[in-house]
């Protein structure tokens, strides 16, 4: 299928690895140059290397507002940018009660600030131009709020509401923002995860995987874990389908139990 990209610049931030790189290689794959950053050159390097010849990495932490317009400035310089993937997140298992007030501030600065910082200068840029898209990566926790993951939870959920509030601006123009919710995905950080989780119970990895959609997603309608490649293939689905605008896109594999998204 064309998704009517070839030649378009679309920017993925944090696309070095996890969801973000296999995004960043479905946009490459189908025709798109890339732009990607991080903190790392070399590992910017080695991504790009991965993702294919019309990737390109920058070293620009959108922590900073500088870091946000070397990211943006550095994409101009291949052309207007069509496409903004708001990737950058992180995320831990803690104790409500005992997450500190700097921590819930690394957040919102991670999860959304990096996110309002670059989508500030790009989003403008494409409202002038009146062409372009933008994607917020969000979560199913988003919607089904974790207890053990709030600060997670709280600031995925506060992006559903950032990212409908910039399609408002949007009206009548050519000029879309959506959400995208990935569910629980085989990336390196997940698989890291579950691997330490196997050797703290003395288990199988596969074993703790079992246990975890047992006891912990049980509604999840595929039980196991989703290929990045999916999540690449869905965004760019959704951001080059000018009928979506202002919505939320599940894929979860069936864990929220809803017909909707």
């Amino acid at each position: 299928m064309d998704f009517g990209i070839t030649g378009k610049i679309a920017i993925v931030t944090g696309g070095a690895t996890g969801i973000g790189h296999a995004i960043a290689k479905t946009f490459h794959d189908e025709g798109a140059t890339v732009i990607i950053n991080g903190r790392t050159q070399s590992k910017l390097d080695a991504a790009c290397n991965a993702i294919g010849p019309r990737a390109h990495g920058v070293v620009a932490d959108l922590l900073t507002a500088e870091g946000a317009a070397t990211l943006a400035d550095f994409a101009a310089g291949f052309g207007p940018v069509s496409y903004l993937v708001n990737n950058i997140g992180v995320f831990d298992v803690n104790d409500f009660f005992e997450v500190s007030d700097d921590r819930w501030i690394e957040y919102f600065q991670h999860n959304l600030m990096t996110a309002i910082r670059i989508s500030r200068i790009v989003l403008k840029d494409m409202l002038t131009r009146n062409e372009g898209s933008v994607v917020f990566i969000s979560s199913e926790a988003a919607i089904r709020s974790i207890g053990n993951m709030t600060p997670y939870s709280v600031t995925k959920t506060a992006m559903l509401g950032l990212s409908r509030s910039l399609a408002e601006l949007t009206r009548g123009t050519d000029v879309r923002v959506n959400s995208y919710m990935p569910g629980t995905t085989a990336t390196e950080s997940v698989q890291g995860y579950f691997e330490g989780l196997a050797k703290e119970l003395g288990k199988t990895v596969e074993a703790a995987l079992s246990d975890f959609y047992r006891d912990v997603q049980p509604s999840n309608l595929s039980q196991k874990l989703i290929d990045p490649a999916m999540h690449g293939r869905g965004v760019v689905q959704l951001m080059t389908n000018s009928a979506m605008n202002g919505v939320t896109h599940r894929a979860d594999g069936g864990t929220i139990r809803s017909i909707f998204g």
